[in-house]
C-alpha cells in the first residue's frame, strides 16, 4: 500500500502527527520520538541507544544523498562532509 504522490508507504505519512507538528525542525522530531520510545520501554531498560538512533538516521540520510547524486559517492560524501572512504565503510555497514 502506497501514497500516491511520493510512491512512499503509507506508514510514512500516518505517524499520527498532527498538523501543528508536520513542519517541525528534525531535532524536535527526534526528541518526540524518543519520548515515545521511553514510554513504550514501560519500565524497561534500553540498550544501545546510541547506535539505534545512528542507524535509524544515517542509513535513510545515506540513501536520500544517494538518490540527489544519483549515486555519485564522491558528490554524495562531499555533501554529507565526510570522506568517501567513511560513506563506503558506512555504505556497506547499512547494506546499501
Amino acid at each position: 500500500m502506497t501514497h500516491d504522490l511520493n510512491n512512499k508507504p503509507d506508514s510514512c505519512f500516518d505517524l499520527g502527527i498532527t498538523a501543528a507538528h508536520k513542519d517541525a525542525p528534525l531535532s524536535e522530531c527526534v526528541e518526540t520520538a524518543l519520548s515515545d520510545y521511553f514510554e513504550q520501554l514501560d519500565g524497561h531498560p534500553a540498550a544501545n541507544l546510541y547506535d539505534m538512533l545512528l542507524a535509524e538516521v544515517e542509513a535513510p540520510l545515506f540513501r536520500s544523498t544517494l538518490a540527489h547524486t544519483n549515486g555519485n559517492q564522491c558528490r554524495a560524501a562531499e555533501i554529507l562532509g565526510i570522506n568517501r572512504g567513511t560513506l563506503r565503510k558506512k555504505l556497506k555497514l547499512y547494506g546499501l
